[in-house]
């Protein structure tokens, strides 16, 4: 019987020596923090690591990760400045920075970052147009995350962004600005194409003119080379007339001229009357008709002279 409450007690011993052992020691895993109470006060905070602390005295009071955590905002309803309803959707990343302020700062930092996220988003939001929400889309980021991240600091949490997933108006607005873009589309191509209309009219303008001055250069040259040609034909001309007059002159004063020229000239006055005679109907005579027998006898002189 003695032997038996020996075994039971040394039992009770290894039970109780293993959990002393186990209370003691304490395994952190990397990139966590746990907080350690010393009969209900903050004593200290754990690394990574082995650590030691003193059972039944020591307690771990908050266990944290300090990994950087998602945290995904519930979507809500928000008035933009031109009183139109938007339901925005975000995401929030934030880190533990100081496991005892995280512990002992806030009851639950988790919603209380949670809750300024949506009411700076209000808050921001309401600031801006309709238009300007899916414009601004990294202004509401930057100013969510600059307005959560001084009052988190007290709770030992680093806010290290803020993206908005979705962004939703009404089916009215969303209507609304459809047929706004497609108007604004369809204004696009009417001005598009009345510029290329417009186009199409200088270039035709530019053609018809740069062809009129180009015909109008070239009856201008062909003028030109008209006028030469015939400056060119009247020089030659009256050169050649002058020659002839020249060579007629010295034929004359050669002998034998003057009669030559008496004959030409009376030939070519009996051919003109005889021309006359065989053009018109009626007869024409000659006012004094001794002119033309001393033509004649003229003529038939030189022609014997000649001979």
């Amino acid at each position: 019987m003695v032997e038996y409450n020996f075994g039971s007690l040394a039992l009770i011993l290894f039970i109780i020596a293993i959990v002393f052992i186990a209370k003691t020691i304490n395994v952190v895993p990397q990139q966590h923090a746990w907080v350690v109470e010393r009969l209900g006060k903050y004593h200290a905070t754990l690394g990574p690591g082995l650590n030691i602390v003193l059972p039944f005295i020591d307690r771990i009071a908050y266990k944290h990760i300090l990994k950087e955590i998602p945290l995904d905002v519930p979507p809500q309803v928000c008035i933009t400045r031109d009183n139109t309803q938007l339901t925005v959707d975000g995401i929030l990343y934030f880190q533990v920075t100081d496991a005892m302020r995280a512990s002992y700062g806030s009851s639950n930092y988790v919603a209380a970052i949670t809750q300024l996220a949506q009411t700076t988003l209000r808050s921001v939001i309401g600031k801006m147009e309709l238009d300007k929400t899916f414009e601004e889309r990294d202004h509401i980021n930057t100013s969510i995350v600059n307005a959560i991240d001084e009052s988190a600091a007290n709770w030992g949490v680093k806010v290290l962004r803020y993206e908005i997933k979705d962004l939703t108006p009404p089916k009215e607005i969303l209507h609304a600005m459809q047929a706004q873009i497609t108007a604004e589309r369809e204004k696009r191509a009417l001005i598009a194409a009345s510029e290329g209309r417009k186009q199409e009219q200088i270039n035709i303008a530019t053609g018809e003119r740069e062809a009129s001055i180009a015909k109008s250069e070239g009856e201008k040259q062909a003028s030109i080379n008209r006028a030469q040609g015939q400056a060119s034909a009247i020089l030659s001309i009256a050169e050649a007339s002058a020659e002839a007059i020249r060579k007629t002159a010295a034929a004359i004063q050669s002998p034998g001229g003057s009669d030559a020229v008496n004959l030409k000239v009376a030939e070519q006055y009996v051919s003109a009357f005889a021309h006359l005679a065989k053009t018109n109907n009626s007869i024409i005579i000659p006012a004094n008709m001794g002119d033309i027998s001393g033509l004649i006898a003229t003529a038939m002189q030189v022609v014997k002279t000649q001979k």
